[in-house]
């Protein structure tokens, strides 16, 4: 059997892997998540129809992504797996489902009657609330690391609820009710648009709060984020990424309390999930495990990464090409018309 490990760092490319697909999973089902949490709260009935015509044709595909990096952590680092697993079963099982809470709202409520159509309503909320706020905790249980002796979880059921992870879980939240309220920006018009604008700006201020209580906490997490941040010379190589940060938040503002811009709040939102997530990964490469294994510890054996990688490469871009090809077709604004 081939083998490129040799050649090439494959544990290092598939942790890249991993990271990407979770990114685009936090990005793509972050804005249908947002519209979850945010949907009750629209001013009308029509309102509520152009925000679920609105993810329609891409809710159960941005999904994919979270397939690939649970399955590829799976298959690429098995000790990792068997490791993380273990320590987050409650909080993944209570996120599973909420996501399946949401799809069947989704499904129901454009078949339900108008008296009925309301419980298919707050359904399709707490499911996408709950689902937002389980992913944060395990957020924030996995930064703050995990309990290990030799090759085992070694914690509790329940060592995952901590001040910080149910901190972190109410911060995904604001920041996937961000992303929301930003794509319905640039997907409506009129007095969805305009309430969506409120929605987001109120939203930000709490998102850039959050950001900041996290920036502050992570380095007292672990001394090697500590040093890592402001020890030098990386004080100075790193200080643009909240520099940048803090420019986008502003951008964002003013994008906000006007009303020219339609596009562009949903990509800075975007743009300020990325800075925060290069600023969490760089605070905690190269381990898998915090703070007990690394990528190349938990990695699976060259000629198994090998083979899955001419896997990945055949299938990955037409998956991107998919991707991209179905948000190109469904461009534009929507209706509060029923074509789903």
């Amino acid at each position: 059997m081939f083998d490129f490990s040799p050649i090439i760092d494959l544990p290092m490319i598939w942790g890249a892997i991993i990271a990407i697909a979770i990114f685009l999973y936090v990005l793509l089902d972050g804005f249908d998540l947002g519209i979850g949490i945010i949907f009750p709260f629209a001013p009308s009935k029509n309102c509520r129809h152009k925000m679920m015509n609105s993810i329609a044709p891409f809710w159960d595909g941005n999904e994919t992504w979270l397939i690939l990096g649970g399955g590829g952590l799976f298959a690429a680092f098995p000790l990792a797996y068997s490791i993380l697993l273990p320590a987050f079963y409650i909080p993944i099982i209570i996120m599973l489902l909420g996501l399946i809470l949401r799809g069947v709202a989704f499904e129901f409520r454009f078949k339900a009657s108008e008296k009925t159509r309301f419980l298919w309503d707050y359904a399709f909320h707490f499911g996408s609330l709950t689902t937002a706020f389980f992913q944060g905790i395990i957020l924030g249980a996995f930064v703050q690391g995990i309990k290990v002796s030799g090759r085992d979880f070694a914690g509790g059921p329940f060592d995952w609820a901590t001040g910080f992870s149910i901190m972190t879980g109410i911060a995904v939240v604001f920041g996937y009710a961000l992303l929301g309220s930003t794509w319905l920006i640039m997907k409506t018009e009129n007095m969805t648009q305009k309430w969506a604008r409120k929605v987001a700006a109120y939203v930000l201020v709490f998102v850039g709060v959050f950001m900041g209580i996290v920036s502050l906490c992570m380095p007292l997490l672990n001394e090697r984020i500590l040093t890592f941040w402001f020890s030098a010379p990386n004080i100075y190589y790193l200080f643009p990424i909240p520099l940048i940060t803090s420019m986008l938040f502003i951008l964002l503002w003013k994008d906000l309390l006007g009303e020219k811009q339609e596009y562009r709040p949903f990509f800075l939102s975007i743009a300020i999930f990325l800075m925060g997530y290069i600023g969490l990964g760089i605070s905690i490469f190269p381990w898998i495990v915090p703070f007990e294994y690394t990528l190349w510890d938990c990695a699976a054996g060259g000629p198994g990464l090998s083979l899955m990688l001419v896997g990945v490469v055949i299938t990955l871009p037409a998956i991107l090409a998919y991707t991209a090809y179905s948000y190109y077709v469904f461009r534009g604004k929507t209706s509060h018309e029923h074509h789903y």
